[in-house]
């Protein structure tokens, strides 16, 4: 009687994984780990803070969180924030949106070239956009100023003017997601709805859009997430004028708390503060929109 053989588990799976597992806990386990270290502690000053000692690092629990979370700055920020990511994602998606389904439409022209025309902004590098825009804003170069005759860098004005930055580079990214998805529809639905009497836009708007949605919701979170981060476009415009505060955003507060005043630890507790408001905003509003996104109730 032969004795059953001992089953191996295959070791391919796993040789194969191990480069991505090592790279995840280098450079995003570790980092956060070492974060959360960091928001925890605290340097503690005995004396006038000379000599051997008299600087060191403490625990202090959730105290740094406490003065994050009370910190007035980072409200403020996070309200210029909210109000630039809303003009930004209705303006952007809007486009991306209308963008795709005129390029998707049978009566489009030139639809190669206008499809790499409007992506080729998402390939420019978002610090050399903002220095061109900013550029263009200047009083004395610009001819928007000429013509509008508007301070577009003023205090309020100048939401709009990195609103400009933010949606001129990112309509074309989220359009081809958009259009992708659509030229993925059976083109049978299209020529169903034309024999049942209806228009293109009765297609696009009864059709195509519904079909779309699952892809517009993708783009929304990607986009909330991109503008709660914004950073690049008020950091590259601040030298041009000076209503933008070194607080204007909450990642900008972040950057000033570490790099600036030499405080780590505020730093880590705010970076996590934000990521966890991150979160919250972004899961949140895929909870409300789930059952049309992924058939959920």
């Amino acid at each position: 009687m032969t004795r059953p053989s001992k089953r191996r588990t295959p070791l391919a799976p796993y040789v194969i994984l191990t480069p991505a597992i090592v790279l995840f806990v280098l450079f995003l386990a570790l980092p956060i780990g070492y974060t959360v270290y960091l928001a925890m502690r605290r340097t503690r000053v005995s004396g006038l803070g000379l000599g051997a000692g008299a600087r060191r690092e403490v625990f202090v629990g959730f105290d740094n969180f406490a003065a994050a979370l009370a910190d007035g700055e980072l409200w403020a920020g996070w309200l210029r924030v909210l109000g630039y990511g809303a003009l930004v994602l209705v303006v952007m998606l809007g486009l991306a949106l209308l963008f795709a389904l005129l390029l998707d439409s049978a009566r489009v022209r030139l639809s190669r070239f206008s499809r790499i025309s409007i992506f080729l902004p998402y390939a420019v590098p978002g610090v050399a956009a903002s220095l061109m825009w900013g550029f263009l804003y200047l009083p004395s170069l610009s001819p928007i100023r000429a013509i509008l005759d508007v301070d577009l860098l003023g205090a309020s004005t100048i939401t709009y003017s990195m609103a400009n930055v933010a949606v001129w580079g990112g309509t074309g990214f989220n359009m081809l997601v958009l259009y992708t998805t659509l030229r993925a529809i059976p083109r049978d639905y299209y020529e169903a709805a034309r024999l049942d009497g209806a228009s293109e836009l009765q297609i696009a708007l009864r059709v195509k859009i519904p079909i779309l949605a699952p892809a517009i919701i993708l783009t929304t979170v990607f986009s909330i997430i991109a503008t709660i981060q914004v950073f690049t476009e008020p950091t590259t415009l601040r030298p041009f004028t000076n209503t933008i505060s070194s607080t204007w955003s909450p990642l900008m507060k972040v950057y000033r708390d570490a790099f600036v005043t030499g405080d780590l630890y505020s730093a880590a507790a705010t970076s996590i503060v934000i990521a966890a408001i991150s979160l919250v905003l972004s899961f949140g509003f895929l909870r409300v929109v789930r059952d049309r996104a992924f058939g959920e109730g």
